[in-house]
């Protein structure tokens, strides 16, 4: 209990510092948010209603850096992120509940899949050295130097361009309505088959290597040795004994990588257009979109850190010795 309360406390602290961050971003970012906003209304707006952008956005000069700082604090307990530059007047809240969704399904659905099919492949190519489970080894070490992008660029040019089957870009064809309808969720499943398999490939190999080498380490470990010599069934051994040790180091990458689910695969997400969170990040950056860029930096951060306190709650239960430490 006291392993998990020193964790807790190392969270919140996390989060306050992120949240810090969050909030002296956008005022140590060379420029100025406001007059970017300005030069889209192609300077047509009077001093007024200058002043009234820098206020609205929390940017005025007659608020000293402390009490800015506090009502930030304000604006995040209330949820209200800000509104959006590329989209105003917007909130950055809808913004980012709009393209969430999407890279949710997308990378949250091929990042499970990815670490239960690889993790259960590298158990049984770690354990049963010289199979034909562990002879397809050089096939994925291959496949997990190929980046996420290099691979997108290749199924698209494979199956997408010059009629191929698969639509090369978008989330859902165009003219179909978002909506809760077979029509939507079937253009939407299309349209999200090839940066599917371009993620589920090249993930998936990762959590091969790694869980294969771990079986490797633990299988010479002693008490696999005496749980032998008791004469306990060799699939017992294998997931009981063997695998649930070599997953330790394994569920800490896994926690990250669904706090990371958030942000998406950015580069396969600019490759295929898809309209995820990191997608829009990209266009935010382009767009100078400060309280956009903020908002999906705080959304991820948080992210993280729940992962990874989930990660810690998983340790307790996996490994006695935690518990001990508590």
């Amino acid at each position: 209990m006291t392993y998990l309360l020193r964790r807790l406390g190392f969270y919140a602290f996390t989060a306050w510092a992120a949240i810090t961050i969050n909030f002296f971003l956008p005022r140590l970012i060379p420029g100025d948010p406001v007059q970017a906003l300005i030069s889209r209304a192609h300077g047509m707006l009077d001093t007024q209603a200058i002043q009234s952008l820098y206020i609205l956005f929390g940017l005025d000069d007659e608020q000293n850096l402390f009490s800015q700082y506090i009502d930030y604090w304000g604006q995040l307990l209330r949820g209200d992120l800000g509104l959006s530059f590329t989209f105003f007047p917007t909130p950055v809240s809808e913004v980012i509940a709009d393209s969430l969704p999407w890279t949710l399904a997308l990378v949250g659905f091929t990042t499970v899949i990815s670490f239960l099919l690889g993790t259960a492949l590298g158990m049984m190519a770690g354990w049963w050295r010289g199979s034909w489970v562990d002879a397809v080894m050089p096939v994925t070490t291959f496949l997990s130097s190929i980046p996420y992008f290099w691979l997108g660029l290749i199924a698209i040019t494979l199956f997408a361009d010059q009629g191929g089957a698969f639509p090369s870009s978008g989330g859902y064809d165009p003219g179909v309505v978002p909506s809760w309808d077979w029509d939507f969720i079937g253009s939407a499943v299309y349209h999200s088959i090839l940066p599917a398999i371009t993620i589920l490939i090249t993930s998936m190999s990762g959590w091969v290597l790694s869980m294969r080498n771990m079986m490797l380490t633990v299988s010479s470990e002693d008490y696999i040795t005496v749980a032998h010599a008791k004469g306990l069934p060799e699939r017992r051994v294998m997931v009981s004994y063997a695998a649930r040790n070599a997953l330790l180091p394994s569920v800490s990458a896994f926690a990250l990588a669904l706090g990371l689910i958030v942000g998406g695969t950015l580069l396969v997400e600019i490759v295929f257009s898809y309209p995820g969170v990191g997608f829009q990040l990209f266009a935010a950056v382009g767009a100078k979109d400060y309280p956009l860029i903020q908002g999906i930096f705080l959304i991820i951060t948080l992210s993280v850190l729940v992962a990874n306190l989930l990660a810690d709650v998983v340790y307790l239960l996996l490994d006695p010795r935690t518990r001990k430490e508590g």
